[in-house]
Formats: structure tokens, C-alpha cells, sequence
């Protein structure tokens, strides 16, 4: 039985979708995407949210709404996946990178506080696997921090202390006390990308909690302005009879997310919350049925949150000395895996080993609980196309590979 690893689960009804908009004659931004925005706020609870064509540009986005520039710091987690850091040096900032808490896929809370700076404008959080951090305490760090906070821009005066900006890529759907994932972080990127709970084959979309001090209204139509090469106009109110006059404000970007993206992702919205459900469903049976080996899980739940079950993080050990697993033993269990014919994958690779950020001076030493998270994870499929039979294959597979018995 071939296992893939993370195939999108498209269906005949978000075929017609995209279909009923490719017919319309309009498949740019436009009529469907602002009802695609109307929705993801509907769903998690904010004033307002723009689609964008990645994550990654919408935390770009966020960062340049900010005033990030040259010479400010942005504090980011160095177990992630580089659009969480790249986004910042995109900006000429530089990016202050925490370590992991000890074996846990969440950064190092008590770390942060050291590392923020009158230079510090903003701590990029990312929610890991969906499970979404405490962002009370992250509240609470910075806030016990404004007073060292130097606000350069409006905004960044408005907010009186560092911007708590989310890397939602993997958590839309998530919730801790009551507050969802989009509503958390001040301003919060999703990921709509072909591997996620929820595609539109690439896409992703920006969202904000209220404040009474900014003006939704306004943050709306700068991010839009910023992602639509700066043009005073979109293209659906430049179509309005004779309103074709526009200016550009700013030589800005183009991430603007299109009406068949946007076709593709009202539908599969639809049914999200039982696509939250199954993957719910397929992590307890993973842990239930692997609970006798030498592993370990995250929380994906608890009386306070619930995750969006985005990935199967699995923690190995050995069996003989109970100690976690090292690189070269992580890898022969993926090998063995792939030798059944299923594919696994590691996340994440700390930023630090990567050829880009040991150039820029980033050293793996210096972040020793990410690289032994890293030696021992193994992330196991996890999608709602994975038949039980396909599950119970793997499961045996994976036991296979760890202890050499079903």
C-alpha cells in the first residue's frame, strides 16, 4: 500500500466552485474574494481580514504595516520554518531567534523577555503543528517590556509596545480560552497552501484582534493598498462605471489573492469544522494505538485549547536507554518507513542549520533544545483523504520501523 504523505482533499463540489467562477467571467480579486474575507472573519471572530496569495506575504505584509526597517529586531522562534524569519530580513531587520523550551515545539517563554530590546518591534509567534501558543503570557511579557519599547511609526505608537504578530500557517480552526486562532496576536497570517487543513492551492489570508486604538477600517485598506502594488483602487472598484482614475500611493507589492483561489477556499470552509473533526478523530487513534512504544506527543488538547490537528508530531526515543533518539537513528526510521512505502516527514529543521542563517551568523550551538527536538521528531500523515485502513497501515508500518514487530 502506497502512503503519500499529505495530498489536498479536493472534492466535486470545490471543483464546481471553481468551475461556477472560471464561467463568471471575473477570476481576479474581486466579488468572491471579499465574500472569502467576510467569511474568515466570521469564523474567527475578528473585524476584518484581507486574502493574500501566501502567508508568507502576509507577514510581510504585517511587518510593513508595522514600520519594520533596517536596524529594528524582530524576536522569532528558531524551530520553524523560514518564512517566519525571511519575512523580517526581507526588511533589512534582523531577526532574534529563541530557542525551544526543552523538547517542546513551542519557544522558550522564559527567553524572551531577555531578548527584547529598545531596538525590538515586534515577536513573531508561531503556532506549531496548530497547536496554538499562550498568548496571555506573551501579552504579559511585553507589557511588562513597554517601557523599554521605542515606538518609530503611528501604529507603532498606537500599540505602546512590541506588535505580537502569529504565524498561523498551521492553526486556523485552533482556540485557547475561548479565543480563536485569527483573534489572539494582534495581527495573525494564514496559510492556505496545497498541504493545509485548507487550500486554495497557494494562498493565505491576514487577520487582526480589535483595539480600540486602530481603526480596522483603515488597517484594511493599507494592507490592501500595500498588496495591490500600492494603487489607491482595486480592480473591482476600478470597474465601477467611469471610475477608472486611480494613484499609487507607495511602490508597493502584488499578493493579492485571486476569485479562484478564493472559489476553492469558500468551499472547502464549508466544511471545515468535520475536516477539524477527522484529523481530531485520526490523532487520537494514532496515540491510542502507539501509546505502548517509545514516544511521545504534544498536546493538541486540553480543557483550556484545542489545536486544528494540522500535524502528527512524534517524538521518538530508544527503547533500550529511554533517551531520545539522535539524527542518524531518526533518519533509518524514515528510510525504513519509505522502504513501506510511506511517506513521513521532520518538522522542523531549526533555522540555524540552514545555509541562509549560518551566513548570516546564526549558529546551531546556540540553540541546543531546537536541534535535539529536531534529531528526534519524526511527523507521521496526517490528512482526511487517510482511509482507516491506509491509518492502520501506517501504524503498523511505523511500528515495524521502530521495534521491527506488528
Amino acid at each position: 500500500m502506497h502512503i503519500d504523505f499529505s495530498p489536498p482533499d479536493i472534492r466535486e463540489e470545490d471543483i464546481e466552485a471553481v468551475t461556477r467562477v472560471l464561467r463568471s467571467g471575473w477570476i481576479t480579486t474581486g466579488p468572491e474574494t471579499k465574500t472569502f474575507e467576510k467569511e474568515i472573519s466570521e469564523y474567527c471572530g475578528t473585524e476584518k481580514t484581507l486574502c493574500v496569495n501566501s502567508a508568507t506575504a502576509g507577514l510581510f505584509l504585517i511587518l510593513k504595516l508595522l514600520g519594520v526597517k533596517p536596524g529594528d529586531e524582530v524576536i522569532v522562534p528558531a524551530y520553524t520554518y523560514t518564512a517566519s524569519a525571511s519575512t523580517i530580513v526581507h526588511l533589512g531587520a534582523t531577526p532574534v531567534m529563541i530557542d525551544s523550551a526543552e523538547y517542546e515545539f513551542h519557544f522558550d517563554y522564559e527567553k524572551i523577555a531577555d531578548a527584547i530590546t529598545p531596538k525590538t518591534k515586534a515577536i513573531v509567534c508561531v503556532d506549531l503543528g496548530g497547536i496554538m501558543l499562550d498568548y496571555d503570557k506573551i501579552y504579559s511579557i511585553v507589557e511588562s517590556k513597554k517601557d523599554a519599547f521605542v515606538p518609530e511609526t503611528d501604529i507603532q505608537e498606537k500599540l505602546g509596545r512590541i506588535a505580537v504578530v502569529c504565524d498561523a500557517a498551521h492553526s486556523l480552526g485552533a482556540r485557547r480560552n475561548g479565543i480563536m486562532s485569527g483573534n489572539a496576536a494582534d495581527f495573525t497570517s494564514f496559510s492556505f497552501h496545497a498541504v493545509k487543513n485548507l487550500t486554495t492551492a497557494e494562498g493565505g489570508a491576514i487577520t487582526w484582534k480589535k483595539n480600540e486604538k486602530l481603526d480596522a477600517e483603515e488597517i484594511y485598506k493599507q494592507l490592501n493598498c500595500l498588496s495591490l502594488h500600492g494603487q489607491s483602487k482595486d480592480a473591482l472598484a476600478k470597474n465601477k462605471k467611469g471610475a477608472w482614475e486611480y494613484d499609487i500611493i507607495s511602490p508597493a507589492y502584488k499578493y493579492n489573492l485571486t476569485d479562484i483561489a478564493s472559489a476553492l477556499g469558500r468551499s472547502q470552509l464549508k466544511r471545515y469544522e468535520s475536516v477539524l473533526a477527522r484529523r481530531k478523530e485520526m490523532i487520537e487513534r494514532y496515540e491510542r494505538e502507539l501509546s505502548d512504544l517509545p514516544v511521545e506527543f504534544p498536546k493538541h488538547w486540553d480543557d483550556n485549547f484545542v489545536s486544528s490537528c494540522h500535524l502528527m508530531f512524534v517524538k521518538v526515543k530508544d527503547a533500550k536507554t529511554g533517551e531520545y533518539i539522535k539524527e542518524a537513528q531518526r533518519n533509518e526510521i524514515i528510510i525504513k518507513m519509505a522502504e513501506y512505502d510511506v511517506a513521513t516527514n521532520v518538522h522542523y529543521k531549526p533555522l540555524p542549520l540552514f545555509t541562509a542563517y549560518k551566513n548570516l551568523g546564526y549558529r546551531i550551538e546556540d540553540y541546543p533544545n531546537a536541534f535535539n527536538l529536531y534529531q528526534c521528531e519524526i511527523t507521521l500523515p496526517l490528512y482526511t483523504k487517510l482511509t482507516d485502513e491506509m491509518q492502520t497501515y501506517v501504524i503498523e508500518s511505523f511500528r515495524k520501523a521502530l521495534t521491527g514487530e506488528v
